[in-house]
């Protein structure tokens, strides 16, 4: 069973892809979903680091990632065309004139 969540987690499979030799995919899920509940998993990775840290295998080295997705303009709120009140092409020049005709020197 602990064989069938190691190979879950090392391939990121999902749980139905579980090869047959490791038994049901739902007995082996139900396994691991109990582990992480009670707490097994957090304490064998704490195990393994607190034996590896110790012999001096661990290095402990932080990343910073400053990656930058930058999102289209249609998905940042863009304005829209055509179906808002107030952009119709009649209505923006009409607007442009009245603006032109009560600017400084109008008159």
């Amino acid at each position: 069973m602990v064989n069938g969540v190691l190979w879950r987690l090392r391939t990121g499979a999902p749980w139905r892809d579980l090869p047959e030799r490791y038994g049901p995919w739902q007995t082996v899920y139900e396994r691991f979903a109990r582990w992480e509940a009670d707490g097994t998993w957090a304490k064998l990775l704490e195990h393994v680091q607190v034996h590896d840290d110790a012999g001096g295998r661990v290095e402990w080295i932080v990343a910073v990632d400053s990656t930058i997705n930058r999102a289209h303009q249609h998905a940042a709120g863009a304005r829209k065309r055509g179906t808002q009140a107030g952009t119709n092409r009649k209505i923006r020049a009409a607007r442009r004139r009245i603006r032109h005709s009560v600017g400084p020197g109008a008159g």
